[in-house]
């Protein structure tokens, strides 16, 4: 099942026409609004009139993890504070970020997560648990999605003690938390002398905020029963689809109308062009109206795979140092 047929089976002429145009209006708006790149730029001696084809993005800099928890989110804002509709904080081991939403941009972004949900066989008759924290803007989106959809959706919260009362009053098929909330469930039930496979659990998404897959994820699969389905959410982006599973589950998914995807050799800023080797990941926003990112190194090693999907999406799968050959 598609939620957007014909943006998920775009021909890859079609989606790099796409890919070019969101480029040039991504690197316009950010040089003319955001401050911080305007600086950047200017430094540099580059404008929006570079930006030719897709392979111009080669000479746009890129941004890594600890410069952005340096920046001011306020610099990289390219729009009043009038303008912003949501605002989400997040702490991990590198530091604090805070990122801002237009309408936009949370319309965006629900719309990819019900590509995400849908992909999974997520469908009206589902009864999904969200396990974690409603103040995180990523669960917020798996919310609205789910709701569009039609599923019915059960908030459990970060308390097990909710966790394990609701799960035993509503019959819950789907779950969807980070893997270490989902294992601490597994575990609460075992201290009270339960066991999930017990419940009707049949698939479960891990939200991954460090890594794209987590290897805990196969004793999770194992344990559980159930279906896995994996979804990387770091927070420097803000969203958790930017990569995601299909039911194939052969690879991952990128959302390719909404972002362009680079692979570098690792420890360096040259660009490997070849599939199927393994290369850090650089991702560039082509949607994000409050806080673009330009060809942010992601830390992640991935590969690029040749094979298209059986699902008939045409967006390009990858692959991490887990996923089976």
């Amino acid at each position: 099942m598609y939620a957007n047929e014909q943006v998920e089976t775009m021909s890859r002429e079609d989606l790099k026409k796409l890919q070019l145009e969101r480029l040039k209006k991504t690197v316009e708006w950010a040089y003319e609004k955001s401050a911080y790149y305007n600086q950047i730029f200017r430094k540099r001696k580059i404008n929006p009139d570079c930006i030719k084809s897709l392979d111009d993005l080669k000479k746009l800099p890129f941004l890594n993890r600890a410069a952005l928890h340096r920046a001011d989110a306020l610099d990289i804002l390219t729009l009043p504070l009038s303008s912003v509709l949501r605002f989400s904080h997040e702490i991990d081991s590198s530091g604090e970020i805070t990122k801002l939403y237009t309408k936009d941009d949370i319309f965006n972004d629900v719309e990819m997560m019900t590509r995400c949900l849908i992909a999974a066989d997520v469908t009206r008759g589902s009864i999904v648990g969200i396990q974690g924290d409603l103040s995180n803007s990523k669960f917020l989106d798996i919310l609205y999605a789910l709701e569009s959809i039609g599923a019915t959706v059960v908030p459990l919260g970060t308390d097990y003690r909710q966790w394990l009362r609701l799960i035993e009053i509503v019959s819950i098929d789907t779950l969807i938390s980070t893997p270490q909330l989902i294992m601490q469930l597994v575990i609460q039930l075992q201290a009270t002398g339960k066991n999930i496979i017990d419940y009707p659990i049949s698939k479960a998404f891990c939200i991954n905020t460090s890594n794209i897959q987590n290897p805990l994820q196969q004793h999770i699969q194992e344990r559980m029963h159930s279906t896995v389905y994996n979804m990387f959410a770091p927070p420097e982006i803000g969203f958790a689809g930017i990569i995601y599973q299909c039911k194939e589950r052969n690879g991952l998914h990128l959302q390719e109308d909404n972002f362009i995807a680079e692979l570098l050799h690792f420890d360096s800023e040259e660009i490997l062009d070849e599939n199927d080797r393994m290369g850090e990941l650089v991702i560039t926003t082509l949607s994000a109206q409050a806080m673009p990112l330009i060809r942010y190194r992601t830390g992640q090693a991935v590969r690029r795979m040749s094979e298209p999907c059986k699902c008939g999406r045409t967006f390009i799968k990858i692959a991490t140092p887990y996923t089976k050959m």
